[in-house]
């Protein structure tokens, strides 16, 4: 008998501090690869009250403003008034930058012109057919609900509201299916003087019912809006940010497991973030091609070592084929070296700052090259299986 079970995810707007760092270390990598797609860039944010802190590693040809760089991303996520209480204009910005290590240049570098692994590291890309992005349920709502938060705000619908914001939303399932959701949470920055009541009422109609399906919405559905109270002092002002602390945000809320690894501010060289790509790219094609109903796909790599040391296919118990000869013919097909990898998903681009929002997977932008699943038929060809989808 299938069991019944609750699952909660979590997700953060462009206006949360962590958010905010992740699309400044991500915008300045970006502004690196723009002048020189071979950059090799390490970047951390830490954002306080009224203060931008940047540090860089890097090994590239380009130049960059870094302070105009910060100032533009917290321009366009929306802290342009003083009274938000952190300014694009006003905020101090500092930078401590350094050449990459010539040692991690020597390890990434080889000699026959592969790359190797920038460091250690496992990583996890995962796939399901719960949602037609082959996302799990919670972490696709809770994403929704915070573009959605952003887009009223932008736009002047709910003028009221501030760019600092969270969700949370927990499903019901039997077995593998989601079949309900049973509580949301959006707790949402905004300007002085709103009415509780309004807020809620104003929040649930433009927000809330506009992202969560009718069909799904349990029979006692509670929706929690700033269920702490008022939130008008939000953003760096009320709490610092960090690159890299929403990395289960950036991933699958839970569904899957993590290697620890963040994404933003890292060039493709480093492989915590570009074998994340291609482990979802692998596992997003296996479930297109109907090899199973959910996948998880794991890899490890060690610093200057360019192969992976492992490979390991979980298909959950929803295979149509054996694991490890799936596992066999992956390796055919995938390219799983930090250059096959890069070559492949063509990551030398600047496209990395729309990933530092929203989550990294499940988003069919032209850019997500790894949510393309343009190798199922030739996965099931090579397992002797007719067709593809």
């Amino acid at each position: 008998m299938e069991r019944e079970h609750l699952l909660t995810s979590e997700s953060v707007s462009e206006g949360h501090p962590d958010k905010m760092a992740d699309q400044i270390s991500d915008a300045v990598l970006d502004a690196f690869l723009t002048q020189d797609p071979f950059s090799r860039v390490g970047c951390e944010t830490l954002l306080a009250k009224n203060l931008a802190v940047i540090a860089l590693e890097f090994r590239s040809d380009a130049k960059v403003s870094i302070p105009d760089v910060v100032r533009q991303v917290i321009r366009d996520i929306g802290y342009t008034d003083p009274s938000y209480g952190f300014d694009y204009r006003t905020c101090e910005v500092i930078t401590s930058v350094s050449p990459q290590s010539e040692e991690i240049a020597d390890a990434v570098g080889h000699p026959d012109g592969e790359i190797g692994a920038s460091d250690q590291g496992t990583v996890f890309g995962y796939a399901t057919r719960e949602t037609p992005e082959l996302m799990p349920l919670p972490i696709s709502l809770a994403h929704r609900l915070v573009q959605k938060q952003a887009e009223v705000r932008k736009s002047g619908v709910l003028s009221w509201l501030r760019p600092d914001a969270k969700s949370q939303v927990t499903v019901r399932y039997l077995g593998l299916k989601p079949i309900s959701v049973e509580k949301v949470v959006l707790s949402t920055q905004h300007s002085p003087g709103i009415g509780r009541d309004r807020m809620q009422e104003e929040v649930i109609a433009e927000i809330i019912e506009k992202v969560i399906p009718e069909a799904l919405r349990a029979k006692n559905i509670q929706y929690l809006v700033n269920p702490s109270g008022s939130f008008t002092s939000g953003g760096p002002q009320a709490d610092s940010g960090l690159t890299g602390r929403k990395i289960v945000v950036d991933t699958y809320g839970g569904s899957c497991p993590h290697g620890g690894g963040a994404f933003s501010g890292k060039d493709p060289t480093k492989v915590d973030r570009s074998a994340a790509y291609m482990a979802r790219y692998m596992a997003k094609n296996i479930v297109v091609a109907r090899l199973a109903e959910r996948c998880t796909v794991q890899l490890s790599y060690a610093i200057g070592v360019a192969e992976p040391l492992s490979l390991t296919i979980d298909l959950h118990g929803t295979g149509a084929v054996d694991e490890q000869r799936l596992e066999d013919t992956v390796r055919r097909i995938f390219p799983l070296t930090p250059k096959g990898i890069i070559e492949t998903l063509d990551l030398r681009r600047p496209i990395y700052k729309k990933t530092a929002a929203y989550g990294h997977f499940g988003r069919e932008l032209p850019e997500f090259t790894w949510e393309r699943t343009d190798k199922t038929r030739q996965l099931r060809g090579l397992l002797g299986l007719q067709g593809g989808e």
